[in-house]
Order: C-alpha cells, then structure tokens, then sequence
C-alpha cells in the first residue's frame, strides 16, 4: 500500500479509522504502531476479543480497513499492513491496558538498571496512574515506576507455556 501523506500523527489517524471498523466486526482495537525495519514500513494493528481472536478476525479487519485506509490515504509512504492478535505476551501501552490487569503478573524492561543492577522485572502490577505503575516483585518488594522509566512493560506469558 502506498499513501501521499497529510501530515500530523499517522497513529492517531489510523486509529481513528480502525476504532469503528474494529467494534463493528466485534472486536476491541488493542494498538496500532507504524514503525521501519530496515527498508520496510509496516502498519501494525493489534486487535482482541473475549475468548481470544483467530486468523479469520484478523483477515476480517485487514480486509474491512483497506478501503478506509486508501480513501483517508494517512501515510505518506509506502507500508505492509499487518493485523494481528497481541499475543500472550501483550504490551500495556494505554491506560485501559493497565486496567484490564491489574493484578496480573507483568514484565517491566528498565531503559536504565536500577542502583541493584536489574534491568529486567518480574512482579505484580498493582496500580497505575498517569505518570507511573507499581509493581510488588518477589510477593515484598513494592516500586513506583515512572512510565517514562519503562522501556516497554508486558504481560508476563511464562505460565501459559
């Protein structure tokens, strides 16, 4: 696919136009992410539903947003559309996502280590707010962590294995 750019934020205006296309086909919009590997630009939907999506909802989105996306023509260059479910090990990026697990087991990769040298954590998520997460590692030991602090935090898959 190929677009002729229209400025501002392609992220927010893809979501924009997969929001509505994602509820009508049943399905929740987990994220949406624009990013270069190597040559190569890809538009990476994310999407879920209770029970879990199969690859006839994803075939049924990127099906259902190709015209959308064409007509609104958001991206200024040439990308790969890519539909898929956010896995097992799923990255809390929005606050509904920090909602949803409260409770649940996590992995939070630090861009710096701390003063004890992890840089990688396993623990509970407790709570959220705008600006931080806490996180009880080890069933004692509790940290506030800015979120800016965070490279990326995720569900926590090694029990589903």
């Amino acid at each position: 696919m190929a677009g002729k750019g229209k400025g501002g934020n392609t992220v927010a205006a893809v979501t924009a136009i997969a929001e509505p296309i994602a509820q009508q086909l049943g399905l929740m919009l987990w994220d949406v992410r624009f990013v270069k590997e190597g040559a190569n630009w890809y538009l990476r939907i994310f999407i879920d539903k209770e029970g879990g999506v199969g690859i006839d909802d994803c075939v049924a989105m990127s099906h259902a947003l190709d015209k959308p996306l064409d007509e609104a023509d958001p991206i200024d260059r040439s990308y790969c559309l890519e539909v898929s479910s956010p896995g097992t090990d799923r990255e809390l990026t929005r606050p509904a996502h920090f909602d949803a697990y409260i409770g649940a087991s996590v992995v939070v990769r630090l861009i710096r280590p701390l003063e004890t040298g992890e840089r990688e954590l396993r623990g509970k998520l407790d709570s959220h707010d705008a600006g931080s997460f806490t996180v009880t590692l080890d069933g004692e030991r509790t940290l506030v962590i800015e979120r800016k602090e965070a490279s990326w935090v995720r569900l926590d898959d090694t029990d589903a294995i």
